[in-house]
């Protein structure tokens, strides 16, 4: 018996034929859209945001990684705390 095409993995599972097969059958048949996740990045406000790029020094981005694991968050959201209270303290 021939061993089964594999087209790579998702999440651990190796992706066959039968894999590929048992999943175009489920989509044909529809799905629950109340079950299903939505899609993107949860909003930050009552918009959608928008992306700031800024150059940081290795020191400066060395401390902002220390600090974001220190808190256990992204280094994104110490930035947003730390310019909050900057702009706020004006």
């Amino acid at each position: 018996m021939a061993k089964p095409k594999t087209y790579g993995t998702s999440g651990g599972v190796k992706i066959t034929d039968a894999v590929i097969e048992r999943l175009a059958d489920r989509a044909e048949r529809g799905f629950d859209h109340a079950r299903l996740r939505p899609r993107g990045r949860p909003p930050l406000g009552t918009a959608a945001a928008k992306v700031a790029q800024v150059r940081l020094p290795p020191e400066l981005s060395e401390a902002l990684a220390e600090r974001a694991a220190r808190d256990h968050t992204a280094p994104s959201e110490v930035i947003r705390r730390a310019l909050r209270e900057y702009l706020s303290s004006s």
